[in-house]
């Protein structure tokens, strides 16, 4: 695919679909639910359709028009088991959160997935669902996909994160349901929280103190109908284009304003962008609202601690943002990107680099040392990657020739509409 985006703003309204996390999440907990729940907005991505098709396969009747989708859920222990092995696709947050609730469910199920999905790690999970009573098995000694498993009468635990991962504190959490006792997951530093707030709306009492979330098992799940707002993942991508232009005056509309995953504004704002947030309502918990963002000359930054949780699927694009900014931008303590769809930090060395940008990977991070200039065009790999894909078709946006980006399907994956949203925003 050619792409050939020079332009001197981004300018205009747009309206980003469902967000990713919450949209999994949605089909999950519907059909573990009590009756029939609707999902509004629901994101068409192929990552969220392969949650749709998993559960179909466990005996869940779900009806979708278009970004509208019906469950008929059965019940917390209503999942059938599957004649046939269930293909995960791409997606890392179906398997891990599925390890948990198939870990309580007392039936044999055979999980597989793509090349990529099947190097992601899934011993994240595995280890502290194997504590709380299922068995697994699959490569590399139950660490990769293919993967069989074997559920039943799971026990609670109190378990401390290793990593700070809101996969494995959820995929921990939906198997507490199943449990007769009180489950614990202590976080050390907070991490997305869309699981527990939507198992809120959903009826289950579940509560924090400090740094620990527990949740006591065997509550009812009561269907529910869900709107979900707007993936400020996806809107970052648009908002970082608008923040690289100095004319640009951008607004997104009805984005998802979580604070857990609002890490995206506020790094922009420490670079020195001009961005506001406002919260027009809620829906459950979940806030909502509009981002506007303008152009301007930005500034290096250190990224860390406990800033990677809440900006780990932009910092590809804060990457590029970083190339343009005066100074040096230091990201550190983001060792998982090297387990997402590709290695990203090394993917977004290679192609940065390679467009002429001064960057350097770590083992956990990135070093960029940022200066306003013209990329190079050329043939770039997306690693079939979407994040990946969306960060070099932005980067268009700064080269005066063209850039061929191959195998651009995957950001079908989380953003069907992006190219049509992209030319949307651009000045003429």
């Amino acid at each position: 695919m050619t792409i050939s985006r020079r332009t001197n703003a981004v300018k205009g309204m747009i309206t980003v679909p469902g967000d990713k996390s919450i949209s999994h999440r949605s089909i999950m907990l519907a059909a573990l639910s009590n009756g029939t729940s609707t999902i509004n907005n629901f994101l068409t991505g192929e990552d969220c359709l392969t949650t749709i098709s998993a559960f179909q396969a466990m005996g869940i009747h779900i009806i979708q028009n278009d970004s509208e989708i019906t469950v008929h859920g059965k019940g917390l222990y209503g999942l059938e088991e599957s004649s046939q092995p269930i293909n995960l696709g791409n997606s890392g947050t179906t398997t891990r959160l599925l390890l948990g609730i198939l870990a309580g469910t007392p039936h044999h199920y055979c999980l597989y997935g793509d090349e990529s999905l099947s190097v992601r790690p899934m011993d994240r999970v595995t280890i502290p669902l194997s504590k709380m009573g299922a068995t697994f098995d699959g490569n590399q000694q139950g660490r990769l996909l293919p993967m069989s498993v074997r559920g039943g009468e799971v026990q609670p635990i109190e378990y401390t994160l290793p990593i700070n991962s809101a996969q494995i504190k959820s995929s921990i959490l939906l198997a507490g349901l199943f449990t007769t006792g009180v489950t614990k997951v202590v976080e050390p530093v907070p991490t997305r929280d869309h699981t527990e707030r939507m198992l809120t709306a959903f009826g289950v009492d579940i509560g924090r103190e400090g740094n620990t979330i527990s949740l006591r098992g065997q509550q009812q799940l009561e269907a529910t109908d869900i709107e979900v707002p707007g993936d400020i993942s996806s809107a970052a991508f648009f908002i970082c284009a608008a923040a690289l232009k100095a004319d640009s005056d951008l607004v997104v509309k009805d984005v998802g304003l979580n604070p857990t995953r609002t890490g995206i504004i506020d790094v922009l704002k420490r670079m020195g962008a001009t961005i506001e947030t406002r919260i027009t309502r809620y829906i459950g918990d979940e806030p909502i609202g509009d981002v506007t963002v303008q152009g301007g000359p930005l500034n290096g930054i250190t990224i860390s601690g406990a800033d990677i949780p809440r900006v780990i699927d932009e910092i590809p694009i804060i990457a590029l943002l970083a190339s343009q900014a005066e100074g040096k931008t230091l990201i550190k303590d983001a060792e998982d990107l090297r387990y997402k769809e590709t290695d990203r930090i090394q993917a977004v060395v290679d192609i940065l680099h390679s467009m002429g940008v001064d960057i350097i990977g770590t083992e956990d991070g990135l070093i960029i040392n940022g200066k306003p200039s013209t990329l190079k065009g050329g043939e770039y790999h997306s690693y079939k990657d979407h994040r990946i894909g969306m960060m070099i078709a932005i980067a268009s946006l700064l080269t005066d020739e063209e850039i061929t980006l191959q195998e651009p399907d995957c950001i079908s994956i989380s953003y069907p509409s992006f190219f049509a949203h992209f030319d949307q925003i651009l000045e003429d």
